[in-house]
């Protein structure tokens, strides 16, 4: 009996162990699988998905990008804390690239002058260019002048010439000579007018002595120098004082040098100049400003500042890159940032560089500077950075590269890229342009209700453009202006209304001209003002089409609304109906 219960203890044990271990471990990994599982909602719950190809759109689920139709992927958690315009690099990218980076500092205190480099050009001396004209009709029978920087002596024959008209003057020239004694001052009369052709006294004693009319005569420089440019050619008829040749006396040059708007200041007349190129790097020609131009160019916004050089050994060929060096006319009273020439990217029209914006890691932003002077190896900055900035100094490219990669703000990139996720998470989306239209603007609801009809009356003005009516643009150009006068009354904010009142009155000039070309030069700039107020509208009764033609406003591309998909061109109208792409979608709401 006790035997019994003992086995049937030990049953019981085995079998309360093997029940723990069979259910008891199944549910301590059933609930850590539970716990995963929480963790990883949560996370799915935070993840953002973003394109591949295009970084600008993010989401708070997956599926497709907008733009290319391809599936979104996990962006990946190293972007997260990140502002829009950062990139971040990894160390080992940025060991390879060898991207460096420096604290900038004051370029200087107290009362001192800059040097300041400028970059210009040896051109002719205008002041030392003559012509050889020709002082009679004719013809060129033979020019022995006929190559550009050919030497010209004075004295020299230059031409060959057959003329009619010199033909009977020696006629009357031999009649003269016989009455030269009864008529001594008529006969004087007729040489003198041989002087006036510039005819040599040896030739006209020839056709007295030889008694015959000479078809031709030779004609002789009285002018010096190296030939710049021959306006005629064998065989050429010639007119009476038209320029057979130009010559300069490059005894002398000039050098030119672009001074920026900003700097224009500092410069004056009989300021000291040294001039160096690349020709002769270890010689300098001392020199003064002798000249300011006082019209500003307004392609490049720079001035002309000129130095005249001697150049009797003719070391400077016209047409040679020459540098300046100058001392600043300005003392310098207040501390300036200074950075490295390195560092800078330049556009053309923007000045660039990148600031590590977090001291422990390698994040950069880019930033737009306005700069001031060049002093050699670096660059003085007036506005977009302060003293104790950390910026790139070498590898500047290499950032600009990745932050164009990650589809951030970049050299090539403009800042122009706006995505908005709307609360039912449909996208608005715009590719990168060339047209700054996506402004922050604040519209009233009943402006933004309103606007639904000003939006009407223009895309009728658009069809017409497309159909290439001006009568009926300027029709539905009025309609629309009226329109939008009526929501001036609205409580619009002083940006809004800068915008409302630019594009009435671009409105009025399209409805007040006729001409379909110059209506079309306003519409250009409408549609960016127009643009700019669409896009701060939160909703539309229909789908709205933001449409690029590149070859529109002389190949500068040109933007347009539409409520259609399909392309219908309102610059070219049929001539190239099709031309343009969609490069923004805004849906109905």
């Amino acid at each position: 009996m006790n035997k019994n219960i003992l086995y049937l203890g030990i049953a019981v044990g085995i079998g309360v162990l093997t029940g723990y271990v069979l259910f008891g471990s199944h549910n301590a990994s059933t609930a850590q699988e539970k716990m995963l599982d929480d963790h990883e909602h949560v996370a799915s719950d935070n993840q953002i998905w973003t394109c591949s190809m295009h970084p600008q759109i993010m989401q708070s689920e997956s599926g497709d990008c907008p733009i290319c139709g391809m599936d979104l992927i996990p962006r990946t958690s190293g972007e997260s804390g990140l502002e829009p315009n950062e990139i971040k690099m990894t160390e080992n990218a940025m060991a390879l690239a060898n991207i460096q980076t420096s604290i900038i500092g004051n370029a200087s205190t107290g009362k001192e002058k800059e040097t300041i480099s400028l970059s210009g050009k040896i051109v002719i001396n205008e002041d030392k260019v003559a012509i050889q004209p020709a002082h009679f009709n004719g013809r060129i029978e033979k020019l022995y002048i006929t190559s550009i920087g050919e030497s010209v002596k004075k004295g020299q024959a230059v031409a060959t010439i057959y003329s009619p008209e010199l033909v009977a003057a020696q006629q009357e020239l031999m009649t003269t000579y016989t009455l030269r004694e009864s008529q001594p001052q008529l006969y004087k009369a007729v040489r003198n007018k041989f002087k006036n052709w510039k005819i040599h006294d040896s030739q006209l004693d020839e056709v007295i002595k030889t008694g015959k009319t000479k078809t031709s005569f030779t004609i002789y420089s009285h002018v010096s120098g190296v030939v710049s440019e021959i306006g005629v050619s064998n065989g050429a008829h010639i007119m009476d004082g038209k320029p057979i040749f130009k010559v300069t006396n490059l005894n002398t040059v000039w050098a030119e040098f672009d001074v920026y708007e900003n700097q224009i200041s500092q410069f004056k007349k009989g300021q000291k100049i040294k001039v160096s190129t690349n020709a002769y790097p270890n010689k300098q020609f001392d020199a003064v400003i002798s000249f300011i131009d006082p019209i500003l160019n307004t392609s490049t916004r720079t001035v002309t500042v000129r130095t005249t050089l001697e150049n009797k050994k003719s070391l400077l060929k016209p047409g040679m890159f020459v540098s300046g060096k100058i001392q600043s006319s300005i003392n310098v009273t207040e501390k300036l940032v200074s950075i490295p020439a390195s560092a800078l990217l330049w556009t053309g029209k923007r000045s660039l560089v990148y600031v590590k914006t977090d001291p422990n890691s390698p994040v950069f932003e880019m930033r737009e500077v306005i700069i001031g002077t060049r002093n050699t190896d670096s660059y003085t900055i007036v506005s977009g950075l302060k003293n104790g900035d950390e910026i790139v100094t070498n590898g500047t490219f290499t950032v600009d590269a990745a932050a164009q990669l990650q589809g951030k703000k970049s050299m090539m990139n403009k800042p122009s890229v706006k995505t908005i996720l709307s609360k039912d998470k449909n996208i608005r989306t715009q590719e990168n342009s060339d047209s700054d239209v996506m402004i922050e603007m604040k519209l009233p609801e009943s402006v933004q209700i309103a606007f639904q009809s000003v939006l009407v009356s223009y895309l009728q003005m658009k069809d017409a453009f497309v159909a290439s009516d001006a009568n009926q643009v300027s029709v539905f150009a009025k309609a629309t202006s009226e329109k939008m006068q009526g929501l001036m009354k609205s409580d619009l904010g002083k940006l809004e209304k800068e915008y409302f009142l630019n594009s009435i009155d671009l409105l009025t000039s399209i409805s007040s001209n006729k001409d379909l070309e110059k209506q079309r030069s306003f519409y250009v700039t409408l549609n960016e003002n127009l643009i700019a107020l669409i896009t701060n509208v939160t909703s539309f009764k229909n789908t709205l089409y933001i449409q690029k033609c590149p070859m529109a406003n002389s190949n500068k591309g040109a933007v347009w609304l539409s409520t259609e998909k399909e392309i219908r061109n309102p610059y070219f109208g049929d001539e190239m109906l099709t031309c343009g792409s969609t490069i923004e979608v805004i849906p109905s709401l």
